[in-house]
């Protein structure tokens, strides 16, 4: 059973209150801070926890369930009609390929591997294509299974030191990628060996911007795992960013672009944890970063920018639970381009939770809308999403309701 489920909730049937409890018990948080996360007071929970106060409506169910990262809200709710995965997305059709390359140990050398100048070829249009692509999932899903046995193939067979080390900071490229298309699948054990196998190939290589990439991915991996393991994902990027630091007044784009996405990631689980000013403290250390690149410039796999701050604003201003801020930041963002396609969407579903928090329900939709418009696949594996939409479709609103509706059957929550 995955630690972040319940007890069989049909066998031995809970009070809605019951498991609000052993959820958040399980997550490492108290009553105080999972009040703060849903704003009701803590004696308020403790009366739902308790059973003194009846189960909530849906929109305080979702908060929770959000605060929470339930990832089926069967498992909250005790309703066996209710098996909606939140945070996790479905499967990809391509997911099994890709996870049998990811499993697949050769031991002999039946794969000839290709030249090195061939890969990093092969997976520079990767990114590219990643970042050009609606369904980014369905477009590097379709490279990685080659791209995984060519890299391991690389590793394998390297003969001098330096071959050698070529080939794993390509190897860790290789799951950095197949990283970006996993997450949100319901494979979580496959997430971990490959942010970990990355990590290990790019400590490997020795090279510093391999070794910031699979640091960065390796800490979000900690960081979406719950309120438990944020330190580890803070242990994890304050690493990364004290090894990089010494090479920062030479470096490259590259290398000072993932230090910048490192420090962000700072900012964002001091945000998770409501400290203000320290999320804020490192959204502006990333930003004089950003500030030093090339105003053209964009992180091939971080989307790390100048274009791309005002996002990282407003994600900060969100997990703080700021809504007001939130619509100031979207308003500041929103006057810089965002060249990735995923990217986009994500802030576009970033900007709707702004708007939920503020009020603004109608225009969260709307944001919605324009997130499915730019990247179909990142809105369909988007918790956050996925608990905005469950929640319009509720609306007392008919309009509103019927266009959460809607877009739920383009996401895939709804059938036709």
């Amino acid at each position: 059973m995955p630690v972040d489920a319940t007890p069989d909730p049909y066998a031995d049937p809970l009070r809605f209150g019951q498991r609000v409890q052993i959820l958040r018990e399980r997550r490492g948080m108290t009553q105080t801070q999972l009040a703060g996360l849903i704003g009701v007071s803590p004696h308020t929970l403790r009366k739902l926890e308790n059973g003194q106060q009846k189960a909530p409506g849906l929109e305080m169910v979702m908060r929770i369930a959000e605060a929470l990262r339930v990832r089926d809200l069967a498992d909250l709710t005790g309703r066996p009609d209710a098996h909606v995965d939140l945070f996790i997305g479905p499967g990809h059709p391509r997911l099994a390929a890709v996870k049998a390359a990811i499993d697949s140990f050769a031991l002999g050398s039946r794969v000839e591997p290709p030249p090195v100048a061939h890969l990093e070829a092969r997976l520079h249009a990767a990114w590219k294509a990643r970042h050009a692509a609606k369904n980014h999932r369905e477009t590097i899903g379709a490279l990685l299974p080659d791209l995984v046995r060519d890299a391991q193939a690389l590793a394998r067979q390297a003969d001098s030191g330096n071959d050698r080390r070529r080939a794993q900071a390509l190897l860790a490229q290789t799951y950095s990628l197949s990283q970006f298309f996993i997450a949100y699948q319901p494979d979580s054990s496959l997430l971990w060996r490959v942010a970990e196998r990355g990590m290990i190939a790019a400590q490997d290589s020795g090279d510093p911007h391999a070794i910031g990439v699979a640091a960065w991915l390796l800490a979000q991996a900690h960081r979406d795992s719950g309120p438990r393991h944020l330190e580890t994902a803070d242990a994890v990027n304050l690493e990364a960013v004290r090894f990089l630091e010494p090479l920062l007044p030479d470096a490259s784009d590259d290398v000072l672009a993932i230090a910048g996405a490192l420090e962000f990631e700072l900012g964002y689980t001091a945000a998770r944890r409501q400290d203000t000013a320290t999320a804020w403290r490192h959204w502006d250390k990333a930003n004089d970063m950003a500030a030093r690149l090339p105003g053209d410039y964009y992180h091939p796999i971080t989307s790390f920018s100048r274009a791309i701050m005002g996002a990282h604003a407003v994600t900060v201003a969100v997990e703080l639970h700021q809504g007001g801020e939130s619509v100031r930041q979207v308003a500041r963002a929103d006057r810089t381009v965002i060249k990735s396609k995923p990217r986009r969407a994500r802030h576009r579903i970033e900007e709707a939770r702004g708007y939920r928090l503020d009020g603004q329900r109608d225009v969260a939709v709307a944001s919605l809308e324009k997130a499915f418009e730019a990247a179909p696949e990142t809105i369909r594996y988007n918790g956050y999403a996925r608990s905005i939409l469950l929640e319009e479709m509720e609306s007392t609103q008919a309009a509103r309701r019927r266009r959460a509706s809607e877009l739920a059957v383009k996401v895939g929550i709804l059938t036709a």
